[in-house]
């Protein structure tokens, strides 16, 4: 699965401005009206679900004009509604992302020894990919519920203060890290977030040294989480699986104890 070069900024904000995204550069098989319409999709978040044309078009940068008339074509498509002026995401936009599932062999064939995994563990299992900067989660199985933490397929998480995301960003090529550090933005979620690039490039290399990477209660004070690489037939790192727990249950050299050797035993299987 190729890495993208161009970063995510801030978590949950719009990929970046229409205005920039938008550049063809004079291409003529370029289809601006398409990719204004992807830009309003986007601009949608789990912390504005619902927003009005004035709102869509401040965070991404288009005219009122033209978010209007997107959002009244996917409108027509069924793929939003509206009450009033405000504007949401209907379900069936999940069919263009499940396409994607769909159609990649890995996270079809790694759902069943996600379910496996999780059963014989008794916990949270993951399998995520770097994608624009974060860790974006392609499959899941639980037998716990994390509270405050979403693992479920489609979420995203922040690469800098997760262990998928050190073990993903410990897979990327020199000038692909220095192009995720241009545009990160290494917010603090907890007081235990490393939040300086030189500590992160510290985790990144232990993280690819070790063989896996193991965040405590960096992104969630309730949470402590271990990662391991997936490689794929070329030897590049193309994902990462994970087994979450909660802190009150495990410390790290519990954690460490008991979920390295199965899930590492489990990547193997997935190569």
């Amino acid at each position: 699965m190729a890495t993208r070069k161009n970063s995510h900024p801030a978590h949950n904000e719009a990929p970046q401005s229409a205005a920039d995204e938008l550049g063809a550069n004079g291409d003529p098989n370029f289809m601006t009206s398409l990719a204004r319409g992807l830009a309003v999709i986007r601009a949608f978040s789990a912390d504005e679900r619902g927003m009005t044309v004035l709102r869509i078009s401040q965070k991404i940068g288009l005219p009122r004009t033209a978010v209007r008339r997107c959002l009244h074509t996917l409108q027509c498509l069924g793929y939003v509604e509206s009450e009033g002026s405000v504007y949401y995401l209907r379900p069936r936009i999940l069919s263009l992302g499940h396409m994607y599932l769909a159609s990649t062999p890995l996270s079809v064939t790694a759902q069943p020894l996600l379910e496996r995994v999780a059963r014989e563990l008794k916990e949270t299992t993951s399998l995520a990919v770097f994608d624009e900067g974060e860790v974006l989660f392609v499959g899941h199985s639980s037998q716990v519920q994390l509270v405050s933490v979403s693992f479920a397929v489609g979420s995203r998480l922040p690469a800098h203060c997760t262990a998928n995301g050190h073990v993903l960003l410990g897979g990327l090529s020199r000038s692909a890290l220095n192009a995720y550090f241009a545009e990160a933005h290494l917010k603090r979620m907890t007081p235990k977030t490393v939040t300086t690039r030189k500590e992160l490039l510290q985790r990144i290399e232990k993280a690819r040294a070790d063989g896996y990477g193991l965040v405590d209660q960096e992104y969630n004070m309730a949470v402590r989480s271990i990662a391991v690489p997936v490689f794929g037939i070329d030897g590049n790192v193309i994902a990462s699986l994970s087994v979450s727990a909660p802190a009150e249950r495990f410390s790290v050299t519990q954690l460490r104890n008991a979920f390295l050797r199965p899930l590492t035993e489990a990547a193997a299987e997935l190569h």
